[in-house]
């Protein structure tokens, strides 16, 4: 099995996959869009809400903003020591104070790990007019994919360019195989594309010798 990259950018990456099949695409795919963990708003405690939104949509907006972190600081409550209280290595806070008339927008959240921002700075939130006000703090945390839309890391599509044809395709100017699956992976969270698949790839590996160790014990 090998990998080739095709386009890259930070938050696209293009590559074939040679020597596979269909089978092992879609779990990579799968694991890459649901499986893969990514930081986002959790909860939203309001002080001050006079725009024309009500918290609740506020809310769902701010939870929707990507944000960057450091995965070597980060786990999930999950796995963290702390045992899902909460606290600096799976929680961040989140804190937001602007005051009309203006256009509130993620780069005005504050965080307090530098780590921690929005990916993209310019991603509305809501409209404020003259002496509105908004104030509230937020804990941001990570989860997957398949827990909520939220944490997806990816959109994730991958086809088989000469899928169905009766043999291999001959000549010079053929660029791909049957054996090959092409993926397009753009980021749609605070990780790079590239990331994305490492860690799917990575946490596909964990599976499989998980799985070989269980039965080898089953099998003594």
């Amino acid at each position: 099995m090998k990998l080739r990259i095709l386009e890259k950018s930070e938050k696209k990456l293009s590559f074939a996959l040679e020597d596979s099949d269909a089978g092992f695409a879609n779990a990579l795919r799968r694991v890459m869009v649901n499986e893969v963990p990514t930081m986002a708003v959790e909860n939203v405690d309001f002080e001050e809400n006079g725009s024309g939104l009500f918290d609740e949509i506020i809310a769902h907006r701010v939870g929707l903003i990507p944000l960057t972190y450091s995965r070597k600081i980060y786990r999930t409550k999950d796995e963290c020591k702390c045992g899902g209280k909460g606290c600096s290595s799976c929680e961040v806070t989140l804190v937001l104070e602007k005051t009309g008339p203006c256009m509130v927008k993620a780069s005005d959240i504050k965080s307090s790990d530098d780590s921690v921002q929005p990916a993209d700075p310019e991603i509305p939130i809501v409209e404020l007019y003259e002496n509105q006000r908004l104030k509230f703090e937020a804990i941001a945390q990570l989860g997957f994919g398949k827990e909520h839309a939220k944490w997806q890391a990816a959109v994730v599509g991958y086809k088989n360019p000469v899928a169905g044809r009766p043999e291999d395709p001959q000549g010079d100017d053929v660029k791909f195989r049957e054996e090959e699956f092409v993926f397009e992976v753009e980021s749609v969270s605070g990780l790079k594309a590239a990331e994305i698949v490492e860690i799917a790839l990575n946490e596909l590996e964990r599976r499989a010798e998980e799985f070989s160790s269980e039965l080898k014990k089953a099998v003594k």
